[in-house]
């Protein structure tokens, strides 16, 4: 499995939206976030700009968005929908795309699950809960 630390994951963010700018060649997953980040204009500069902004801190007390864990969200969600996984996540996905009319919209209301999911497993010291998950989703 692979663990990025936080700078790598960094870098990658950093490296897939340079090599989109550049119009380098991009392997699939760095193709992918390169899209996500395109569809978020508010992250352009902080991408566009690695030496300044990879050591940037964001308060955990959601004041102001972290883009790099929204974007690693958006990455996460892409894969389990990808393998449906947890079962039943495509079907969510699907749901959530038909009510808001937006795959991007559906992924942004699915990050609320999922962010709850992962901040239960932090704070009870257990692994995340695929069925809490589904739980919240079902909710939205």
């Amino acid at each position: 499995m692979f663990n990025p630390t936080r700078d790598e994951a960094r870098n990658f963010l950093f490296e897939s939206w340079r090599k989109k700018c550049a119009g380098e060649l991009l392997t699939p997953l760095e193709d992918l976030t390169a899209q996500l980040i395109d569809k978020h204009p508010e992250y352009h500069e902080l991408f566009s700009d690695a030496e300044r902004n990879q050591d940037k801190d964001y308060a955990p007390d959601g004041s102001v968005v972290n883009p790099f864990l929204h974007l690693m969200m958006h990455l996460t969600i892409e894969e389990q929908i990808s393998i449906d996984q947890p079962p039943g996540i495509r079907a969510h996905f699907m749901r959530l795309t038909e009510k808001y009319q937006s795959e991007h919209e559906a992924q942004h209301a699915m990050m609320d699950c999922l962010g709850e999911m992962i901040w239960q497993a932090q704070r009870n010291g257990t692994a995340p809960d695929g069925a809490l998950y589904l739980a919240c989703l079902e909710q939205q």
